[in-house]
């Protein structure tokens, strides 16, 4: 009788101290630990390490996003992860003592079709008073949908489709459009028995109004998923008609002003005024009612509608031509022996040099669409004796004067009882080639033959795409994210032309 399925754990952070908090309550837990834990740090320019326990041994590895949003750091971690199902936790929440045993109840004995499983979140009230405005909002986590505040997903369905959308840079509608995209492929979504706290954590004067931003997302929602994307994300319909009734009014009331119209100044004043208090006193009452939470109340009651309106209109420009999400590298690098051209072991000779069927036309469509393409190879024969570095090098510009200009080369000399990083399944010859190129691992595709290539590929957070060939193992087909029969095919899937299957 097989265990329950393997997991990794994804948890994006800007450096918040509560992430130590949730590793601890993660390395605490009763039942079968996460097969490894992604740390996808998404700060711009990371300056302090981050608040990770002490000897956390090799079971957390942290990765970089580049400060790209919530989004992005999340495609960054799953696609590093090598396991059937990734995690998805916020770094704020606390885990309950036996999560990671119901964790692998949840995601034992699921049907095929079913590709996500949702935790349940708890926000604790404050103690001995009402909750604030803030505090009432982040408990409404607490009945939501989809949040990735503890989300699970099968790796191939994410995979499948693109991961989550990059346009979305906040943590706000990226779940519930990842959710919708993988229910349009005919999966569900289903409820699980594990448990996280999510404490509501503080926040400034003006946060209710930077939180305003969130209506330029529900216009891309709307683009992306119709008119009727709330009912099917079970979103709430929220205030805005209210705050364009609002914002309206007080337009109306200024340029009546202006225009010297005093009574229908004084009338639609009147309405801007009571349309004001009636927000205000409805985010009033329910909370503490402390001088400091009235007057906050009242400032940015008067601030929300215009930011609301101003960044629904700025969403419906922005996304007016937004079309489904489909993520399009910025670099493909290439695994050279049987996957460019034929593998010849440890061929130090240029006149050998075949080129792969396809292999310069699938280059060509590439740089035509203005991706920037580079080569990883291990080359032990070095270490071996058997060729030179010289010799590697002759054999790559025969290659080049085969297929054309490669923007970037990386091979590794060692064998494998060197104990290098740039060896493949090691991830550092695309971390290296990604970086000389000024892009982040996560924005590269990597295809090769083998499953040596896949794994540097997760190692690295890049996608990886197998063309197996007469050496590729039985089970190094069964274990990848994406199979492509040939280089074309791989090339149709690099640039979304066919959506992966």
């Amino acid at each position: 009788m097989s265990g329950p399925p393997s997991y990794c754990v994804v948890i994006p952070t800007v450096g918040r101290p509560s992430l130590r908090t949730l590793i601890d309550s993660l390395a605490a837990g009763t039942g079968p630990q996460p097969a490894e834990v992604l740390v996808v740090d998404d700060r711009r320019s990371p300056g302090t390490p981050l608040h990770l326990p002490a000897g956390i041994g090799d079971t957390v590895r942290v990765l970089r996003s580049g400060g790209r949003g919530p989004a992005a750091a999340r495609n960054t971690g799953w696609r590093a992860a090598t396991t059937e199902w990734v995690v998805f936790v916020d770094d704020d929440v606390v885990l309950a003592p036996d999560w990671p045993a119901r964790t692998a109840a949840d995601l034992t004995g699921l049907p095929g079709d079913v590709a996500g499983v949702q935790g349940s979140v708890t926000v604790p009230p404050p103690a001995g008073r009402r909750p604030t405005d803030w505090e009432r909002n982040t408990a409404g986590l607490a009945g939501a949908s989809w949040i990735t505040a503890d989300m699970a997903y099968r790796r191939t369905v994410l995979a499948g489709i693109g991961g989550f959308d990059e346009r979305f840079r906040r943590a706000y509608r990226e779940d519930s459009d990842l959710a919708l995209r993988v229910m349009d492929t005919g999966h569900r979504l289903v409820r699980g028995g594990r448990q996280v706290t999510h404490p509501a954590r503080p926040a400034g004067f003006w946060a209710s109004v930077r939180a305003q931003a969130g209506n330029a997302d529900d216009m891309l929602m709307r683009r992306v998923h119709g008119r009727d994307w709330r009912d099917r994300a079970r979103a709430g319909r929220g205030r805005f008609r209210r705050h364009l009734a609002t914002t309206g009014s007080g337009l109306a009331a200024l340029a009546a002003w202006r225009a010297g119209a005093r009574p229908v100044a004084v009338a639609a004043g009147a309405v801007w005024a009571a349309l004001t208090a009636e927000f205000a006193a409805a985010r009033i009452l329910p909370g503490p009612r402390t001088p400091a939470e009235v007057a906050r109340m009242l400032v940015t009651s008067v601030a929300i509608p215009p930011a609301a309106v101003w960044y629904r209109l700025h969403g419906l420009v922005r996304h007016a031509d937004a079309a489904p999400w489909r993520l399009t590298p910025r670099v493909v690098l290439f695994d050279r022996d049987d996957t460019l051209i034929r593998d010849v072991p440890y061929n130090g000779d240029p006149a050998r040099v075949e080129a792969m069927p396809g292999a310069r036309q699938a280059l060509d469509r590439l740089r035509r669409r203005g991706l920037r393409i580079g080569v990883v190879s291990n080359q032990s024969g070095v270490a071996k004796g058997m060729i030179s570095l010289t010799d590697v090098r002759k054999v790559n510009e025969r290659v080049e004067s085969l297929l054309g200009q490669v923007d970037v080369w990386e091979f590794c000399p060692h064998d494998d009882a060197d104990g290098c990083r740039c060896r493949k399944p090691r991830p550092a010859m695309i971390e290296r080639a990604a970086r000389r190129l000024g892009a982040l691992p996560s924005e590269c595709v990597v295809i090769g033959d083998i499953g040596r290539d896949m794994d540097a590929a997760h190692a690295a957070g890049a996608r990886g795409i197998l063309v197996p060939t007469v050496r590729t193992r039985l089970e190094e087909i069964a274990r990848a994210a994406e199979v492509a029969p040939d280089l074309r095919a791989a090339v149709d899937r690099v640039l979304g032309e066919r959506w992966p299957r």
